[in-house]
């Protein structure tokens, strides 16, 4: 599923080309009805119709089109899922495979939603949160600061690894980047999130913003069907620490990558540079 770096990719590659167009038509395949929410295809497309795009952003993994408010509702959600893409092409240019929805502007450019599967969801809505509901901060604010974090982690008791896959506790972060961070900031994936210290809960803090921003800086990780606006593959998958590496050795300790089940997701560690016990417990032991 893409995840913070790779919708954020696509939205400043978009953000010049939609910004300031009008919607002028609407397609939805005819098998794909269910990519729409709230209201019936033919609803949607008249609404959304004559619309001027006035801002693009992204909240969590989803994102928002903002339309001028002569007429609500005035945003469009799009959230991607598992296997969805959002193309930016001109009408002129070849068909992508598995295109389930097509949105043409007035300059003869076409927004194209392509997914395999056809898990991604589209909402006309009055608000954001109407769409996405209750998100955690977003993990590269300022407002997202070492002392939020740990007063976050500080109310549960659960694992950390499914901590920060809770989309209320820290909006945008999935699988890679959730074990990318943890593996970065030294935190075994077990460890329960009330348990952390102050200095452990500082480090993952550095560690989420880092893995994010490498992340962002290579244009997203393209382990399987995450491609950008222009249908091209990110670089980041070339560089993760532990992630899919199960049995290579640790790039910092050469101790076999392991892979474990966290909440019922596969999860990615070093045994050795990610003890189960705390930073307190390890020095006592020495």
């Amino acid at each position: 599923m893409p995840e913070l770096p790779e919708v954020e990719t696509i939205r400043r590659d978009l953000l010049s080309h939609v910004v300031g167009r009008t919607i002028t038509g609407v397609h939805v395949a005819a098998d794909a009805s269910r990519v729409i929410r709230g209201v019936p295809v033919r609803v949607f497309a008249r609404r959304i119709a004559g619309r001027r795009i006035e801002a693009l952003a992204r909240r969590g993994k989803y994102l928002l089109f903002r339309f001028d408010g002569a007429r609500a509702p005035v945003y469009l959600a799009v959230h991607l899922r598992m296997t969805g893409s959002l193309l930016y092409r001109r009408v002129v240019d070849p068909p992508d495979s598995y295109v389930r929805a097509v949105i043409t502007l007035d300059d003869g450019s076409e927004l194209r939603y392509a997914d395999l599967r056809k898990l991604g969801q589209m909402w006309l809505v009055g608000s954001p949160e109407e769409a996405v509901g209750a998100l955690g901060p977003e993990p590269l604010d300022a407002a997202f600061t070492a002392a939020k974090l740990r007063e976050t982690l500080s109310r549960r008791r659960a694992p950390i690894k499914a901590v920060l896959l809770d989309q209320r506790a820290v909006a945008g972060l999935g699988n890679i980047y959730a074990d990318e961070a943890l593996f970065v900031a030294r935190i075994h994936p077990l460890r329960l999130a009330n348990t952390l210290s102050e200095p452990e809960a500082k480090r993952l803090h550095r560690a989420i913003r880092r893995v994010l921003n490498d992340a962002l800086g290579n244009r997203g990780s393209s382990f399987r069907d995450y491609v950008d606006a222009a249908g091209r593959e990110g670089t980041h998958q070339l560089r993760v620490k532990v992630f899919r590496r199960t049995g290579q050795p640790c790039y910092v300790c050469r101790t076999e990558v392991a892979r474990i089940k966290v909440g019922g997701r596969s999860t990615h560690l070093c045994p050795r540079c990610q003890p189960e016990e705390s930073d307190r417990d390890v020095a006592a032991a020495k």
